[in-house]
């Protein structure tokens, strides 16, 4: 295992963190301690969770996880915050009142004093961000968070938070945590780019895309148990005849270096310019087995010049269904299905 700074900070995080999406929720406790126990033993030092996962459940493996192995004082814990908490109106969202009282939650479910990374689950056009910063601010003032970042904002939306820090005299984010993989690269475009620019950690979520670039899918095979079924996905994404290409690539080059098509997708947006560690959502033991030997996987220039030739830089081979049309990133609209 390799080791990455995370931004501007001197923290050293593993060049592949581990999310906890799936521990509580389609992966059951025993499993989930079993995997984190592994990933810290193969050297993983990064996990990545949310309040929100299975309904709290993922805070308290790895809190479990953590206690039970002794390793917290040498592991970084990223968590984050935004989603509703209750039925109380006021218990979601990036006011101050529920980042506070989200941040105490998460300390007692993690049985931790600190929180190495606290990051803003999603931005709000809802609440300033600079009542949403000054909260931060003085939990990292009391020692209850040592960093902060931000996951799924806009590329002008990281500026003017970092802007509005240095401004105000606050502590800033160091990272951000965008939506980025092989068959969409379109936080090239701006997202990473500003985190380049002003020394910001990039820590991609979903670099298998839903599992679609493990390889487990074919044009004519659904394996009942996956999320993509006849094409699409929950989260209303579809694949494209150009996906399917990309796909037939890297099976071609995951034979030829004898490794998994996950592996080789993993290693190819670790090895992307500006991405600090992608985030693996492994549900099951052999998976996360699986997606640490992608550490071990070199890519040469050929080989990113033959992924480019079929997904330019900033481009993309999925669809995005908004509920009244396919999304088309290239002009930011909508249009209508055909």
């Amino acid at each position: 295992m390799k080791y990455r700074q995370l931004g501007r900070t001197g923290v050293q995080v593993s060049e592949i963190c581990l999310g906890t999406m799936m521990f509580g929720l389609k992966t059951d406790r025993e499993e989930s301690l079993r995997t984190i126990d592994y990933a810290l033993d193969a050297g993983i030092n990064f996990i990545d969770t949310a309040n929100v996962y299975a309904g709290n459940e993922s805070e308290r493996i790895v809190g479990q996880a953590l206690a039970a192995s002794g390793k917290r004082a040498n592991t970084i814990v990223a968590t984050k915050f935004f989603f509703p908490q209750s039925d109380d109106i006021n218990a979601r969202g990036l006011s101050r009142r529920h980042l506070i009282e989200a941040c105490e939650a998460s300390l007692e479910r993690l049985q931790t004093d600190w929180i190495d990374l606290y990051q803003l689950h999603r931005c709000s056009p809802e609440v300033p961000v600079d009542e949403t910063l000054r909260g931060l601010d003085d939990l990292i003032r009391a020692g209850k968070v040592r960093y902060i970042g931000a996951s799924m904002f806009p590329g002008w939306q990281l500026v003017e938070s970092l802007w509005i820090a240095k401004e105000l005299g606050l502590n800033r984010f160091v990272c951000e945590q965008p939506a980025y993989h092989m068959l969409d690269r379109t936080a090239e475009r701006e997202v990473i780019p500003a985190a380049q620019s002003f020394g910001m950690a990039v820590i991609p979520w979903g670099p298998l895309c839903g599992g679609l670039l493990t390889g487990k899918y074919d044009r004519d095979r659904w394996p009942a148990d996956g999320r993509w079924q006849d094409g699409k996905d929950n989260w209303g994404r579809e694949v494209t005849p150009l996906a399917w290409q990309v796909l037939d690539l890297l099976r071609e080059m995951a034979a030829a270096k004898n490794c998994s098509v996950s592996q080789l997708a993993l290693a190819w947006c670790a090895a992307q310019p500006g991405v600090t560690a992608p985030i693996i959502g492994p549900r099951s033991y052999e998976q996360v087995v699986d997606n640490l030997g992608a550490v071990d996987v070199e890519l040469d220039a050929a080989d990113f010049e033959r992924i480019d030739a079929l997904v330019p830089p900033s481009g993309y081979a999925i669809r995005y269904y908004d509920g009244a049309g396919y999304v088309d990133f290239r002009t930011h609209s909508a249009r209508s299905v055909v």
